[in-house]
């Protein structure tokens, strides 16, 4: 089977109809560029894969307002990092 990459014009399309998984990937390719803008515009739109890669940035930074506002946008993952980095755990 050939690899295929569709544009993020098509991938957006999907994603604004309701397709999740166009949606991780259009996160993904955030990610790849480096794109935190976009990764949070992702997020507000319920982007799970958008807060996954948020937190991990937000974490290695140990950025505690970004993991706040993280969990706040509802991805719940953010609040466990939080609570770990605030109880030393982590």
């Amino acid at each position: 089977m050939t690899s295929f990459e569709p544009d993020r014009e098509t991938l957006r399309a999907l994603a604004d109809e309701g397709n999740e998984r166009a949606l991780e990937r259009l996160a993904e390719l955030a990610d790849g560029r480096d794109d935190v803008g976009e990764l949070n515009e992702l997020l507000d739109e319920g982007c799970e894969r958008a807060g996954e890669y948020l937190t991990r940035r937000a974490a290695a930074a140990h950025d505690l307002r970004e993991l706040q506002r993280i969990a706040d946008a509802g991805y719940a993952e953010a609040a466990d990092v939080l609570d770990g980095l605030l109880g030393g755990s982590k």
